[in-house]
């Protein structure tokens, strides 16, 4: 791989603004980068989605730093599968990307919902390519354990429709590896860094599930305050104002939480 220095990056990303297509291994994979700032931000989807996931940030974030965008395999207009993925597959994925751009620089990774599955696997297995981590509602191998918590055998039940639900739907690609539950990384397998973690507690008039009851609400924000000051730099805010797409309901915070990361990594 060749060497590049920072400014060809950040020129050569400024010039390349414009949704593209690279190839990863026998993948393709759709990106866009945008901005010339100091840092370089990655930004990881939620389940299923595609560069869409952002569109309510990614042009603010360029503002204020290098921003590439992508859509996992099987995703928006990346090669599409019916092969199975987890998270970790994914992350390596999201690893070779960064090689195959010519990133040589660790980024500040700001994932979504299923993206935050992602992340933590990437931030445990390529401490290298990572500086700091900011996780958007990102999704749980716990979120099972609040629902039987509140009622075991209720929970149970709508666990089960759920996952009937989603095999309605269409098995993505990550279906069976959200639904094992299986442990994922924490500190201190991911490094000392800055974290910060944004996590929906708005209530909702109407709940469809336990998951979204008021215990639930109060519980999902108790778990991700304690996940997240675990880590000696870490941070969790809880809004009431979003939804599970904080990034669609308060940008403004979103790119604020982003921008104060960007500030803690000047420091050092």
């Amino acid at each position: 791989m060749k060497l590049i220095s920072l400014i060809d990056i950040a020129l050569s990303f400024t010039v390349s603004a414009q949704p593209a297509l690279i190839n990863v291994h026998e993948f393709e994979l759709e990106y866009e980068i945008a901005g010339n700032g100091k840092h370089i931000v990655l930004l990881e989807a939620g389940g299923s989605a595609g560069m869409s996931d952002w569109e309510p940030v990614f042009d603010q974030i360029a503002e204020h730093a290098t921003v590439i965008r992508y859509s996992r395999v099987g995703n928006g207009n990346s090669t599409a599968i019916k092969r199975h993925f987890t998270s970790r597959d994914y992350a390596d994925y999201a690893s070779e990307l960064l090689v195959a751009l010519d990133v040589n620089q660790p980024v500040i990774l700001v994932a979504h919902s299923y993206g935050g599955n992602v992340a933590r696997d990437f931030a445990a297995a390529y401490p290298r390519q990572i500086q700091a981590l900011l996780m958007l509602d990102p999704s749980s191998e716990h979120d099972v354990d609040i629902v039987r918590a509140i009622d075991l055998d209720k929970g149970n039940r709508e666990i089960a429709q759920i996952k009937l639900d989603d095999m309605a739907d269409g098995m993505s690609n990550q279906y069976l590896d959200f639904w094992s539950k299986r442990p994922l990384p924490d500190y201190p397998q991911i490094q000392d860094m800055p974290v910060t973690v944004i996590a929906s507690v708005k209530k909702v008039e109407s709940p469809s599930n336990l998951f979204f009851t008021d215990q639930g609400r109060q519980m999902w924000g108790e778990l991700w305050h304690g996940w997240a000051s675990a880590f000696p730099q870490g941070r969790a805010v809880l809004t009431e104002k979003s939804g599970h797409y904080v990034q669609f309901d308060e940008p403004e915070l979103v790119v604020n939480e982003l921008l104060e990361l960007i500030q803690k990594l000047g420091k050092h």
